[in-house]
């Protein structure tokens, strides 16, 4: 039976992963139950290798299961797992049905199901990660970057508890971001390299392998997980599971990425609102915004974004309890485990529903500097004003600025005006240099290192994302 995608019950396959055929391209090979098999028998190839090494196998064992792992084909997995109501044995009968009887008995030797599963988990998130999500949120990093430096010096009222504050610079604003996104970038890269497998048997012990390589049961392991590119758990000792904390610590990482994209897209979805309107997203003419009112323009891909990580963020809570086993192992993380890809998915398609609608922003430098008018504007001048009173000896600065502040909201007469009128400050105010004289004629000066500081980052993260870009391209993960 052919499934479409509007059959599905999981929105992320009806609405956004199975229904875009590039996305769904560039990760089925990841995220799939498909692709989970394949993963799962290049780990048992990877065993197979290490076995014909040490002597153990048959010498043709490892090519030809080699080539067994790509004949087979899922759905003859699944039908075996209905039939036996095992997944990992039901991947070894059918990988036995490829190979000759010879090398048969050998195929998942002193192995257990975790070894492989969660092995084949740690592989397919390394490779997800260098191979697309890193990628993907670096060009976010790098669109950020860009929109920070052309509008460094574009003025922007600063805003703290939804009030005008005090200037600083879109591109700063911006900047941050960036920063904060780099950041994140750079957590995940560490918590991706750190990933660990594992082949220690039914308990984690080694006690299969101990009846066959008595004296190199941990480099047998170590063997095993080079050839897929990963380490064993730090000192080698484990339940049967890999312990947890190295998956959790990615989708940790990812997570709080996840919470650095929702809150660009919830900055930007404000400066959309009307009554401020700094900013738009293009959208093309067929681009409908209400059913009813043909004048809307919505953020819709930045609401969409919110709404997304809303759905996701919570999920951290599944991997925060899967790290919880009893004993050896039990059961109660083989369901919960299996969402994690989809929360990957998820973030990835996110990044890129953000990526594209940052791209596309305009920025109305015009209702920006519309912002910067006016007495409530000028009542920025009030910090200022209280720091030089007070370097000048001022003995309540901060009490002599607000009362300046206070008289031009009740008059209306601009602050830069009623303070020098004003006798018990004129004192204090006439040994202001020259610049600090034009900085009260002109509070759009009043923005700080921005400019500066906005370059600085840019050019901080450009550099170590091109590094980190350089360093994911040139890594190769061995194929067994």
């Amino acid at each position: 039976m052919t499934y479409l995608p509007q059959d599905m019950a999981c929105p992320i396959d009806s609405r956004y992963y199975g229904t875009n055929p590039d996305f769904l391209k560039r990760l089925k090979p990841y995220v799939s139950e498909e692709g989970y098999v394949r993963y799962q028998a290049k780990v048992e190839v990877a065993l197979a290798q290490v076995l014909v090494e040490r002597k153990i196998a048959p010498p043709s064992l490892a090519q030809e299961l080699e080539k067994a792992a790509q004949a087979i084909k899922v759905e003859d997995v699944y039908a075996e797992e209905r039939r036996i109501g095992h997944n990992i044995r039901a991947l070894v009968n059918c990988l036995k049905q490829h190979v000759s009887e010879k090398a048969q008995p050998f195929i998942h030797l002193c192995a257990t199901s975790n070894d492989i599963t969660d092995t084949a988990m740690a592989l397919r998130l390394k490779e997800l990660t260098r191979d697309i999500l890193l990628p993907d949120l670096i060009r976010l990093e790098n669109v950020l970057i860009e929109l920070a430096r052309k509008h460094a010096d574009t003025i922007q009222m600063g805003r703290t508890h939804g009030q005008h504050a005090i200037p600083i610079t879109f591109g700063y604003s911006v900047a941050n971001y960036a920063a904060r996104l780099g950041n994140r970038i750079e957590q995940i890269e560490q918590a991706r390299v750190n990933l660990r497998g594992q082949l220690s048997g039914a308990v984690g012990a080694y006690n299969a392998l101990t009846l066959l390589v008595p004296e190199n049961t941990v480099d047998f392991e170590r063997d095993v997980l080079a050839k897929l590119g990963l380490k064993p758990v730090d000192t080698q000792v484990s339940t049967q599971v890999v312990h947890p904390e190295y998956v959790a610590d990615l989708v940790h990482s990812v997570t709080s990425a996840f919470s650095v994209l929702a809150n660009i897209a919830d900055d930007i979805r404000q400066l959309h609102r009307s009554e401020i309107g700094e900013v738009h997203e293009r959208y093309d003419a067929e681009r409908v915004g209400s059913s009813t009112m043909p004048h809307k323009r919505n953020p819709s891909n930045f609401e969409f974004v919110k709404s997304m990580w809303k759905a996701m963020m919570p999920r951290m809570m599944t991997l925060y309890m899967d790290q919880i086993s009893e004993h050896q192992r039990d059961l109660t993380n083989s369901a919960s485990a299996r969402f994690i890809t989809e929360l990957m998915t998820a973030f990835i398609y996110t990044t890129y529903r953000l990526t594209d609608a940052m791209e596309r922003l305009e920025v109305d430098s015009d209702a920006m500097a519309a912002q910067l008018q006016g007495t409530e504007f000028e009542a920025i001048l009030a910090e200022p004003l209280y720091i030089l009173l007070t370097a000048q000896g001022h003995p309540d600065g901060y009490g002599g600025a607000r009362k300046v502040v206070d008289q031009a909201r009740t008059t209306g007469n601009p602050i830069s005006a009623l303070m020098w009128e004003d006798d018990t400050l004129a004192p204090y105010l006439k040994n202001l240099t020259d610049e600090q004289r034009q900085l009260f004629e002109n509070p759009q000066r009043y923005i700080g290192a921005s400019i500066q500081q906005t370059h600085a980052t840019c050019d901080e993260w450009s550099s170590r994302c091109a590094r980190l870009s350089q360093q994911l391209s040139g890594e190769t993960i061995p194929s067994p």
